[in-house]
Protein backbone atom coordinates (compact mmCIF):
# COMPACT_ATOMS: atom_id res chain seq x y z
CA UNK A 1 0.00 0.00 0.00
CA UNK A 2 1.17 3.63 -1.16
CA UNK A 3 0.97 6.10 2.50
CA UNK A 4 1.11 9.75 1.49
CA UNK A 5 2.55 12.17 3.02
CA UNK A 6 -0.25 15.42 3.53
CA UNK A 7 2.01 18.18 5.33
CA UNK A 8 -1.41 20.31 6.23
CA UNK A 9 -2.63 16.98 7.69
CA UNK A 10 0.36 16.57 9.58
CA UNK A 11 0.86 20.50 10.61
CA UNK A 12 -2.95 19.98 11.94
CA UNK A 13 -2.07 17.05 14.49
CA UNK A 14 1.37 18.79 15.45
CA UNK A 15 -0.89 21.90 15.97
CA UNK A 16 -3.89 19.66 18.03
CA UNK A 17 -0.86 17.82 20.24
CA UNK A 18 0.26 21.68 21.02
CA UNK A 19 -2.95 22.59 22.28
CA UNK A 20 -3.24 19.32 24.49
CA UNK A 21 -0.38 20.89 26.38
CA UNK A 22 -1.80 23.98 26.66
CA UNK A 23 -4.99 21.71 28.11
CA UNK A 24 -2.78 20.02 30.96
CA UNK A 25 -1.43 23.79 31.77
CA UNK A 26 -4.83 24.90 32.59
CA UNK A 27 -5.51 21.58 34.60
CA UNK A 28 -2.85 21.57 36.24
CA UNK A 29 -3.24 25.17 37.10
CA UNK A 30 -7.00 24.30 38.35
CA UNK A 31 -5.72 21.27 40.86
CA UNK A 32 -2.63 23.62 42.03
CA UNK A 33 -4.46 27.07 42.52
CA UNK A 34 -7.02 24.61 44.72
CA UNK A 35 -10.13 25.91 41.72
CA UNK A 36 -11.38 22.25 41.21
CA UNK A 37 -14.60 23.24 42.67
CA UNK A 38 -14.85 26.48 42.00
CA UNK A 39 -17.44 25.87 39.18
CA UNK A 40 -19.91 23.54 40.81
CA UNK A 41 -21.82 23.05 37.50
CA UNK A 42 -21.66 20.92 34.29
CA UNK A 43 -21.55 21.53 31.86
CA UNK A 44 -22.96 24.98 32.30
CA UNK A 45 -20.79 26.98 34.29
CA UNK A 46 -22.55 29.10 36.88
CA UNK A 47 -25.77 28.45 35.15
CA UNK A 48 -24.57 29.69 31.69
CA UNK A 49 -22.11 28.10 28.65
CA UNK A 50 -20.28 30.89 28.56
CA UNK A 51 -20.73 33.09 32.03
CA UNK A 52 -20.52 37.17 32.09
CA UNK A 53 -16.28 37.71 32.65
CA UNK A 54 -17.20 39.73 35.21
CA UNK A 55 -18.41 36.95 37.19
CA UNK A 56 -15.22 34.81 36.76
CA UNK A 57 -12.80 35.46 39.46
CA UNK A 58 -10.19 33.50 41.11
CA UNK A 59 -10.75 29.95 41.16
CA UNK A 60 -13.45 30.18 38.66
CA UNK A 61 -11.31 31.81 36.03
CA UNK A 62 -8.89 29.09 36.11
CA UNK A 63 -11.19 26.25 36.21
CA UNK A 64 -13.59 27.75 33.31
CA UNK A 65 -10.26 28.39 31.46
CA UNK A 66 -9.93 24.44 31.57
CA UNK A 67 -13.40 23.86 30.19
CA UNK A 68 -12.61 26.66 27.52
CA UNK A 69 -9.13 24.40 26.02
CA UNK A 70 -10.84 20.88 26.67
CA UNK A 71 -13.95 22.25 24.25
CA UNK A 72 -11.44 23.26 21.83
CA UNK A 73 -9.41 20.05 21.84
CA UNK A 74 -12.71 18.49 21.18
CA UNK A 75 -13.43 20.55 18.10
CA UNK A 76 -9.23 20.05 16.82
CA UNK A 77 -9.76 16.04 17.24
CA UNK A 78 -13.09 16.57 15.38
CA UNK A 79 -11.56 18.61 12.90
CA UNK A 80 -8.41 15.95 12.62
CA UNK A 81 -10.76 12.90 12.44
CA UNK A 82 -12.36 14.25 9.45
CA UNK A 83 -8.94 15.58 7.97
CA UNK A 84 -8.07 12.14 8.37
CA UNK A 85 -11.02 10.67 6.79
CA UNK A 86 -10.82 12.47 3.38
CA UNK A 87 -7.11 12.57 3.16
CA UNK A 88 -5.47 9.35 4.68
CA UNK A 89 -5.59 6.44 2.88
CA UNK A 90 -4.68 3.84 5.96
CA UNK A 91 -7.55 2.44 7.77
CA UNK A 92 -6.31 2.02 10.87
CA UNK A 93 -4.98 5.78 10.83
CA UNK A 94 -8.45 7.20 10.24
CA UNK A 95 -9.80 4.42 12.99
CA UNK A 96 -7.14 6.46 15.25
CA UNK A 97 -8.54 9.67 14.47
CA UNK A 98 -12.15 8.61 15.36
CA UNK A 99 -10.47 6.86 18.74
CA UNK A 100 -9.02 10.04 19.25
CA UNK A 101 -12.32 12.13 19.42
CA UNK A 102 -14.00 9.13 21.44
CA UNK A 103 -11.06 9.65 23.55
CA UNK A 104 -11.60 13.32 24.60
CA UNK A 105 -15.72 13.08 24.75
CA UNK A 106 -14.81 9.91 27.80
CA UNK A 107 -12.46 12.37 28.97
CA UNK A 108 -14.69 15.61 29.11
CA UNK A 109 -17.64 13.66 30.63
CA UNK A 110 -14.76 12.23 33.73
CA UNK A 111 -13.74 15.38 33.73
CA UNK A 112 -18.12 16.76 34.79
CA UNK A 113 -18.10 13.41 37.31
CA UNK A 114 -15.30 14.98 39.14
CA UNK A 115 -17.50 18.75 39.79
CA UNK A 116 -20.48 16.36 40.30
CA UNK A 117 -19.26 14.00 42.64
CA UNK A 118 -17.57 16.69 43.98
CA UNK A 119 -13.75 15.04 43.89
CA UNK A 120 -14.67 11.66 45.21
CA UNK A 121 -14.08 7.67 43.93
CA UNK A 122 -10.90 8.72 42.47
CA UNK A 123 -12.15 10.48 39.71
CA UNK A 124 -9.80 13.48 39.52
CA UNK A 125 -7.02 10.50 39.69
CA UNK A 126 -8.66 8.47 36.62
CA UNK A 127 -9.49 11.92 34.98
CA UNK A 128 -5.84 12.94 35.27
CA UNK A 129 -4.36 9.46 33.89
CA UNK A 130 -6.86 9.07 31.23
CA UNK A 131 -5.73 12.34 29.71
CA UNK A 132 -2.41 10.91 29.19
CA UNK A 133 -3.83 7.86 27.36
CA UNK A 134 -5.65 10.49 25.02
CA UNK A 135 -2.86 12.60 24.32
CA UNK A 136 -0.53 9.66 23.75
CA UNK A 137 -3.24 8.99 21.23
CA UNK A 138 -2.86 12.50 19.53
CA UNK A 139 0.87 12.04 19.90
CA UNK A 140 0.87 9.17 17.58
CA UNK A 141 -1.58 10.90 14.87
CA UNK A 142 1.15 13.70 14.67
CA UNK A 143 4.02 10.80 14.52
CA UNK A 144 1.95 8.24 11.55
CA UNK A 145 0.96 11.30 9.73
CA UNK A 146 5.30 12.44 9.63
CA UNK A 147 7.07 12.90 6.13
CA UNK A 148 9.23 10.38 8.45
CA UNK A 149 7.34 7.96 9.30
CA UNK A 150 5.55 7.42 5.55
CA UNK A 151 9.48 7.99 3.86
CA UNK A 152 11.84 4.90 3.37
CA UNK A 153 14.23 4.00 6.22
CA UNK A 154 16.88 1.60 6.96
CA UNK A 155 16.09 -1.08 9.06
CA UNK A 156 17.87 -2.01 12.19
CA UNK A 157 19.12 -5.49 13.67
CA UNK A 158 18.35 -6.35 17.12
CA UNK A 159 20.86 -8.97 18.48
CA UNK A 160 19.84 -8.57 22.43
CA UNK A 161 17.38 -9.80 24.60
CA UNK A 162 14.77 -8.80 25.93
CA UNK A 163 14.11 -7.39 22.25
CA UNK A 164 14.03 -3.42 21.95
CA UNK A 165 10.16 -3.85 21.65
CA UNK A 166 9.87 -5.71 24.59
CA UNK A 167 11.98 -2.71 26.58
CA UNK A 168 10.67 -0.08 24.80
CA UNK A 169 6.89 -1.26 25.53
CA UNK A 170 8.14 -1.97 29.25
CA UNK A 171 9.13 1.44 29.99
CA UNK A 172 6.14 3.20 28.89
CA UNK A 173 4.01 0.83 31.44
CA UNK A 174 6.65 1.86 34.04
CA UNK A 175 6.10 5.78 33.17
CA UNK A 176 2.56 5.26 33.15
CA UNK A 177 2.33 3.87 36.17
CA UNK A 178 4.26 6.59 37.70
CA UNK A 179 1.86 8.44 35.80
CA UNK A 180 -0.60 7.12 38.11
CA UNK A 181 1.08 7.14 41.20
CA UNK A 182 1.90 10.84 40.93
CA UNK A 183 -2.09 11.77 40.18
CA UNK A 184 -2.46 9.85 43.34
CA UNK A 185 -0.23 11.87 45.55
CA UNK A 186 -1.21 15.28 44.15
CA UNK A 187 -4.86 14.65 44.65
CA UNK A 188 -4.21 13.28 48.30
CA UNK A 189 -5.50 9.86 47.77
CA UNK A 190 -2.12 8.26 48.37
CA UNK A 191 0.71 9.18 50.42
CA UNK A 192 3.95 10.48 48.63
CA UNK A 193 6.28 7.20 49.17
CA UNK A 194 4.57 4.93 46.39
CA UNK A 195 5.82 8.09 44.34
CA UNK A 196 9.10 8.08 45.02
CA UNK A 197 9.44 4.39 44.74
CA UNK A 198 8.09 5.06 41.26
CA UNK A 199 10.41 7.25 40.36
CA UNK A 200 12.97 5.01 41.66
CA UNK A 201 11.59 2.21 39.09
CA UNK A 202 11.54 4.78 36.52
CA UNK A 203 15.01 5.88 36.66
CA UNK A 204 15.75 2.30 36.34
CA UNK A 205 14.46 2.12 33.56
CA UNK A 206 15.27 5.10 31.45
CA UNK A 207 18.76 3.78 32.09
CA UNK A 208 17.87 0.24 31.07
CA UNK A 209 16.33 1.45 27.84
CA UNK A 210 19.01 3.56 27.35
CA UNK A 211 22.06 1.69 27.81
CA UNK A 212 20.12 -1.00 24.97
CA UNK A 213 19.93 1.97 22.60
CA UNK A 214 23.12 2.56 23.30
CA UNK A 215 24.61 -0.75 22.42
CA UNK A 216 22.18 -2.44 20.17
CA UNK A 217 21.59 0.62 17.64
CA UNK A 218 24.60 3.63 18.12
CA UNK A 219 24.77 3.45 14.36
CA UNK A 220 21.35 5.04 14.21
CA UNK A 221 21.25 8.75 14.24
CA UNK A 222 17.19 8.77 15.39
CA UNK A 223 17.61 6.20 17.79
CA UNK A 224 20.74 7.60 19.57
CA UNK A 225 18.79 11.21 19.74
CA UNK A 226 15.92 9.36 21.26
CA UNK A 227 17.93 8.22 23.93
CA UNK A 228 19.44 11.34 24.72
CA UNK A 229 16.08 12.79 24.80
CA UNK A 230 14.85 10.11 27.22
CA UNK A 231 17.60 10.78 29.61
CA UNK A 232 16.98 14.78 29.37
CA UNK A 233 13.38 14.53 29.85
CA UNK A 234 13.73 12.07 32.69
CA UNK A 235 16.58 13.62 34.47
CA UNK A 236 14.83 17.30 34.24
CA UNK A 237 11.52 15.93 35.32
CA UNK A 238 13.86 13.85 38.55
CA UNK A 239 14.50 17.53 39.18
CA UNK A 240 11.76 19.45 39.08
CA UNK A 241 10.29 16.32 41.33
CA UNK A 242 12.24 17.00 43.97
CA UNK A 243 11.49 21.08 43.29
CA UNK A 244 8.20 20.91 43.45
CA UNK A 245 8.32 18.65 47.01
CA UNK A 246 10.51 20.95 48.70
CA UNK A 247 8.00 24.03 47.50
CA UNK A 248 5.44 22.32 48.58
CA UNK A 249 6.57 21.43 52.28
CA UNK A 250 7.71 24.99 52.68
CA UNK A 251 4.68 26.68 52.08
CA UNK A 252 2.65 23.79 53.41
CA UNK A 253 1.28 26.83 56.18
CA UNK A 254 0.94 29.48 53.62
CA UNK A 255 -3.26 30.69 53.64
CA UNK A 256 -3.38 30.14 49.90
CA UNK A 257 -1.53 28.06 47.38
CA UNK A 258 2.01 30.34 46.59
CA UNK A 259 3.16 31.60 43.17
CA UNK A 260 6.62 29.31 43.88
CA UNK A 261 4.70 26.13 44.69
CA UNK A 262 2.17 26.70 42.15
CA UNK A 263 4.92 27.26 39.40
CA UNK A 264 7.25 24.13 40.53
CA UNK A 265 3.76 21.96 40.67
CA UNK A 266 2.74 22.80 37.39
CA UNK A 267 5.85 22.39 35.38
CA UNK A 268 6.60 19.11 36.55
CA UNK A 269 3.12 17.97 36.00
CA UNK A 270 3.88 19.04 32.14
CA UNK A 271 7.30 17.53 32.02
CA UNK A 272 5.52 14.41 33.51
CA UNK A 273 3.00 13.82 30.90
CA UNK A 274 5.72 14.87 28.08
CA UNK A 275 7.93 12.12 29.45
CA UNK A 276 5.12 9.42 29.33
CA UNK A 277 4.60 11.23 25.12
CA UNK A 278 8.31 10.83 24.27
CA UNK A 279 8.21 7.10 25.68
CA UNK A 280 5.16 6.93 23.72
CA UNK A 281 7.26 8.07 20.68
CA UNK A 282 10.45 5.50 21.61
CA UNK A 283 7.87 2.50 21.14
CA UNK A 284 6.91 4.11 18.04
CA UNK A 285 10.54 4.54 16.67
CA UNK A 286 11.63 1.32 17.74
CA UNK A 287 8.66 -0.34 15.55
CA UNK A 288 9.47 1.91 12.91
CA UNK A 289 12.71 1.39 12.44
CA UNK A 290 13.50 -2.12 13.96
CA UNK A 291 11.87 -5.09 12.38
CA UNK A 292 9.86 -7.99 14.69
CA UNK A 293 11.29 -11.46 14.71
CA UNK A 294 15.00 -9.76 14.45
CA UNK A 295 14.64 -9.44 10.17
CA UNK A 296 16.12 -7.35 8.72
CA UNK A 297 15.46 -5.84 5.23
CA UNK A 298 17.86 -3.19 3.51
CA UNK A 299 14.94 -0.90 3.22
CA UNK A 300 11.42 -0.58 4.28
CA UNK A 301 8.94 -1.65 1.65
CA UNK A 302 7.28 1.94 1.26
CA UNK A 303 6.40 4.05 -1.42
CA UNK A 304 6.37 8.14 -0.26
CA UNK A 305 4.04 10.25 -2.60
CA UNK A 306 3.76 13.41 -1.52
CA UNK A 307 0.06 15.23 -1.82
Amino acid sequence: MTSTYNPGVHRFAVFTVCWTILLFVAGALVTSKDAALSVTDWPTSHGALVPPLSSLQGGDLFEFSHRVFAGGLGLLTLALAALLWMKEKRPWLRWLGLIAVLGVAVQAVLGGQVVIRLLHYWLPVIHACFAQIVFGAVVGIAVFTSKWWVSEQPQLADSGTPSIHSLAILNAAVIYLQVILGAGFRHKEIPIWPHIVGAMLVLGMVIWTAVALRKRFSQSRELSRTRILLHAIFGAQFLLGLAAYWSRLTTADAPQPMPVMVTLTVIHTIVGALLFAFSVLVVLACHRLVPRGREVAATASRQVTTG
